[in-house]
């Protein structure tokens, strides 16, 4: 089966950080580092969402079958909430580990190993996320997006290690090691709430951005014979946008006619982002029902 070119990417990644992590593991070890510690278990973690990625990914680009009929794109949402569960207990455990070696005054040795371990990952991460974006650019695929967004941040975490060693290494302030580990470790925990938020947004069945709605919008205005609409409601899973709306047209419309609408309609929508898959359900109606049915929780 030949893979997509999104999960070819997934794959590089989990591939790149497995490398960094193994790197820096040795590293942060054998020099004692919290920083480099704290940078080696955000690559792990790095390695484990790019491997949920391609999984989610995997699973969200089947096709629908008689008994997932709406596609399992929602498997996105779940893996986001079980990567970022993953990733605020590895943010607790760097904060905890930083303040364990505060209290211990705990030195640091092997600078030089430790320098030129993050430099070969600020190289290699920066090589990276210009492959993402390039395959994000190809595919304008989110989870892609959202994996180089990711990377980006993981060059300031690499970055501010390797400052911090080398501070450390001419003026002998340990303690700036393990506050930035404990910098880290926060950073790291916002992230992963962010990551929630988003995993508990499509599994609730959040709408499409505003500016897709807006586009929406601006479609259903401008189409010729429809009167109005209403009833619009958006959301989306993994690839798949989902749109449904009520159109208002003439009452004596003939159905031939109307059908032709719908379908000009259902395409203009479908033309916002062909790299999508859209399911659009579009109900004709000869009036406004809405104010037949403002006081129901639920379009019919």
């Amino acid at each position: 089966m030949k893979l997509s070119l999104p999960r070819i990417a997934t794959l590089v990644a989990t591939f790149t950080a497995l490398i960094l992590a193994i790197a820096k593991v040795i590293v942060g070890f054998m020099s004692g580092s919290v920083a480099v510690i704290a940078s080696a278990l955000d690559s792990i973690l790095d390695m484990a969402v790019s491997i949920f990625n391609n999984i989610a990914l995997k699973i969200s680009e089947s096709s629908p079958n008689s008994k997932y009929s709406y596609g399992k794109g929602k498997i996105e949402g779940l893996a986001a909430l079980f990567e970022g569960l993953i990733i605020t207990g590895s943010g607790v455990f760097i904060i905890y580990e930083a303040v364990r070696k505060i209290l211990q005054k705990e030195t640091i040795s092997n600078f030089d190993i430790s320098i030129y371990v993050m430099i070969f990952s600020i190289i290699v991460t920066a090589a990276l996320v210009s492959f993402l974006l390039y395959v994000y650019k190809k595919t304008n695929n989110i989870v892609i997006k959202s994996d180089a967004l990711h990377y980006k941040t993981d060059l300031v975490v690499n970055a501010s290690v390797l400052v911090s060693l080398i501070i450390v290494k001419f003026t002998g302030l340990y303690w700036i090691d393990y506050v930035l580990s404990i910098a880290i470790g926060i950073y790291i925990i916002k992230e992963a709430s962010e990551i929630i938020k988003e995993g508990f947004e499509i599994l609730l069945d959040a709408a499409l951005d505003f500016e897709t709605i807006e586009k929406i919008k601006e479609i259903l205005k401008k189409e010729p014979l429809v009167l109005d609409y209403h009833c619009l409601r958006t959301r989306k899973a993994g690839i798949r946008n989902f749109v449904d709306v009520h159109l208002v047209m003439t009452p004596d419309m003939k159905l031939k006619l109307a059908h032709s609408i719908v379908e000009n309609v259902e395409e203009k929508i479908r033309n916002i982002d062909k790299n999508k898959k859209w399911i659009i359900n579009i109900h004709a109606d000869p009036y406004d029902d809405s104010l037949v049915n403002k006081m129901q929780e639920e379009c019919d």
